[in-house]
């Protein structure tokens, strides 16, 4: 068994379990936490618009367990989808519900760890740290406000932009250590007063033992991936940002290359790419729908090649960590990467694949035509390196000893 270590509370009004949603970092890596001796709490909203259902809460809150990981889930009013102005309401709402469910709990912790993209809720983890006299370790996976600024529009004189620039600014300076899965963003974070020492990058990352042993995959979603062909596959979000609509283009271009395109995964943008294949007469891409995670690992064996792409955005000259690249090299696939990160470059990095412009059929089909002139041998060389280059880097296991090293230390050397 192993030694105690102390209390964590993780503050993410996003955060899920794969009941209700996707989990992610903060499920992974609190259950490691678990296993190396804390007493983790996940504290997050019974109601966004990023859970596909919703917890059954009769009070104010609802508690469940997994393997020693305890989930607060708060109950919270309903928005209707991410750009509700009611979501801004329960962006205040969610740290007073905390700040209010904190006084019922009588184990008190030992650190907190507040995680964006909403900043508001920063300020009543800074409330709770002092009252109980614990670290403060802020999180940072989406810069706020930048990102209003950049693609949303805003100015930087708009009176709420402000006052979030003012909340990011206090988190960079009162925390005791910062965190981010974006390797860049140091440089950001320093220009607005950040000291240097802070930072620790700590990436996302996948669970090795999902790759090893997954589901089946249904039958009926077998069946509709072709067979004899040369298979191109992408699972995950569909949305604005994903860049699908060139994924689709470089279908078009190589429909008679004997190249079939397979899409799993839902979105806002499921709908008009189904209209896009259709106007376009797009004869060989097959829309999957939402794949169970317990069955991911089984339908990227399906595949060839995977490809995951971003729109062409400043915002990710920060750096990127998707979660569907993680799963990707999980299953020793070959990846076509097009997205423009800056500096960190994943697949090149690994050799796992090629790493080509975003949003560009032509660099697409080019990268699908090379892959499939290549030897078997080569390509799954290619997938090989990948899932050696996950587990070395990205196993949340390894992940989660990082955090603790940030937890007690402030830095992870």
């Amino acid at each position: 068994m192993a030694h105690y270590k102390g209390r964590v509370w993780i503050i993410n009004q996003y955060a899920a379990t794969p009941t209700y949603g996707v989990a992610g970092r903060h499920y992974y890596i609190g259950k490691e936490l678990v296993k190396m001796g804390y007493e983790v709490c996940v504290f997050s909203s019974a109601q966004t618009h990023l859970l596909r259902s919703l917890p059954s809460i009769e009070g104010q809150f609802k508690i469940e367990e997994s393997e020693g990981l305890r989930f607060y889930w708060l109950k919270m009013p309903f928005y209707a989808h991410a750009h509700s102005k009611m979501r801004i309401r329960n962006w205040f709402l969610f740290p007073l519900k905390v700040i209010c469910l904190a006084k019922k709990i009588a184990n008190k912790p030992d650190a907190i760890v507040y995680s964006s993209p909403s900043l508001v809720g920063f300020l009543g983890a800074e409330l709770l740290s002092k009252k109980y006299g614990c670290r403060l370790i802020f999180e940072v996976r989406d810069i706020w406000p930048l990102t209003f600024c950049e693609i949303g529009g805003y100015t930087c004189n708009n009176p709420f932009i402000r006052f979030l620039q003012w909340v990011e600014d206090r988190a960079y300076r009162v925390s005791d250590a910062v965190v981010s899965n974006l390797v860049n963003s140091v440089d950001h974070m320093i220009s607005r007063g950040m000291d240097r020492r802070k930072f620790n990058w700590i990436p996302n990352g996948f669970l090795k033992e999902e790759g090893e042993n997954p589901e089946p995959l249904d039958f009926l979603i077998k069946e509709r991936i072709p067979v004899g062909k040369f298979v191109v596959g992408y699972a995950g979000t569909l949305g604005t940002a994903n860049a699908l609509y060139s994924f689709l283009d470089a279908a078009k271009l190589l429909e008679s290359r004997g190249v079939e395109f397979v899409i799993a995964g839902s979105g806002k943008e499921e709908q008009a790419l189904f209209v896009y294949v259709e106007q376009h007469k797009i004869k060989n891409v097959r829309f999957l729908g939402v794949v169970a995670k317990s069955q991911v690992q089984s339908l990227l064996k399906c595949f060839d090649v995977c490809y995951i792409g971003l729109s062409d955005d400043p915002l990710f000259r920060f750096g990127v960590s998707p979660n569907k690249l993680f799963d990707y090299f999980s299953a020793s696939k070959p990846v076509i990467y097009a997205i423009d990160s800056g500096e960190y470059s994943p697949v090149a990095s690994a050799e796992a694949g090629l790493h080509i412009r975003p949003e560009d059929p032509e660099a697409i089909a080019e990268a699908v035509n090379l892959l499939k002139s290549l030897p078997r041998a080569q390509l799954k060389k290619m997938g090989d390196n990948g899932r050696k280059f996950a587990v070395r880097n990205h196993e949340y296991h390894s992940l989660a000893e990082k955090m603790s090293r940030v937890i007690w230390d402030g830095v992870d050397d």
